[in-house]
C-alpha cells in the first residue's frame, strides 16, 4: 500500500456566495465539509434546494435517518455548486456518466466536482483547469465483519499482504486508508469500483485527510496542488433565510 500524506482539516466557515468562483484557480482544490446530522441544515429548508431527481432518490431510501442525511448532503452540494455557477441551488443539473460518475455539462463543465457522504458527514471536492477531474471519498470509521474478505475482494494483492502485517490494533484504520484511496481513485476517473484501470492510464495522485474525528477521507487528482494552497471550507451551521 503506498504511503500517502495525511493532511489535517483546517476549515473556514462561510455562507456560499458567487465570489467563491474567482478564488478557485486552474489547478486549485477546494474541499467542503457538510454536516448531515441533526446539527446540520433544517430539513424543511433543504427540500426546496433539491432537484426532482434528488427528491425521488431521497424518497426511495428506507430509513428516516438515511433520508435526512442524504437530503442535507444534496442540499449542501447544490448550495456549494450554485455559488460557483451563480444560479439557484434547485436549478443545478447534475449529469451522470455510464458508470454513475456525476458531472456538470455544457457551460457548467468548467467546474469539476466529486461528492461523498458517510454517517453524519458529506464532502465536496472542486477543481478546474487542465486535467481537473477530481475524486473524493469519506468514510465513517466503524468496525466491519469479515475485514480480510472485503480487503481481498477490493484491494490489490500488495495492499492485502500489507494489511495482514499490520497489528490488530491498527488494522481498521489502515483498512479505511486503503478504502478511501481506492474510492477517490475510481471516482476521479469514473471507471467504477470493481473495474481495472484502463491500459496505459496513469494513476492519479492521492492524499489523505481527516475531515472529522472518527472519519477517514482521501482526494485524488491527476496532479494535486501543494497542500498549503488547498482551501478547506464548511457551510455555516445556521442557514440564512435567503438560502
Amino acid at each position: 500500500m503506498p504511503s500517502f500524506p495525511l493532511v489535517p482539516w483546517q476549515a473556514t466557515s462561510v455562507q456560499p456566495g458567487p465570489e467563491l468562483a474567482a478564488t478557485l484557480k486552474p489547478g486549485g482544490l477546494h474541499l467542503w465539509r457538510i454536516d448531515t446530522g441533526e446539527g446540520g441544515a433544517p430539513l424543511d429548508r433543504c427540500r426546496g434546494l433539491l432537484s426532482e431527481a434528488q427528491r425521488a432518490r431521497i424518497d426511495a431510501l428506507g430509513q428516516d435517518v438515511q433520508r435526512a442525511r442524504y437530503a442535507r448532503a444534496c442540499a449542501g452540494l447544490n448550495r456549494i455548486l450554485s455559488a460557483y455557477l451563480d444560479r439557484q441551488p434547485e436549478q443545478i443539473r447534475i449529469e451522470r456518466g455510464p458508470t454513475g460518475k456525476p458531472y456538470l455539462d455544457g457551460a457548467d463543465g468548467w467546474l469539476s466536482f466529486s461528492f461523498s457522504h458517510s454517517g453524519d458527514l458529506a464532502l465536496v471536492a472542486l477543481s478546474c483547469g487542465t486535467n481537473a477531474t477530481v475524486g473524493v471519498d469519506c468514510e465513517w470509521i466503524r468496525p466491519r465483519a469479515n475485514l480480510a474478505a472485503i480487503a481481498r475482494r477490493l484491494f490489490d494483492p500488495e495492499t492485502v499482504a500489507e494489511l495482514e502485517t499490520v497489528p490488530e490494533s491498527g488494522r481498521l484504520e489502515r483498512f479505511y486508508l486503503a478504502w478511501t484511496a481506492l474510492e477517490a481513485d475510481v471516482k476521479c476517473d469514473g471507471r467504477g469500483l470493481l473495474r481495472p484501470r484502463p491500459p496505459r492510464a496513469v494513476a492519479p495522485q492521492i492524499a489523505h485527510f481527516i475531515p472529522a474525528c472518527g472519519y477517514s477521507a482521501a482526494v485524488a487528482r491527476a496532479q494535486l496542488p501543494p497542500v498549503e494552497t488547498w482551501r478547506m471550507l464548511e457551510i455555516e451551521s445556521v442557514m440564512g433565510a435567503s438560502a
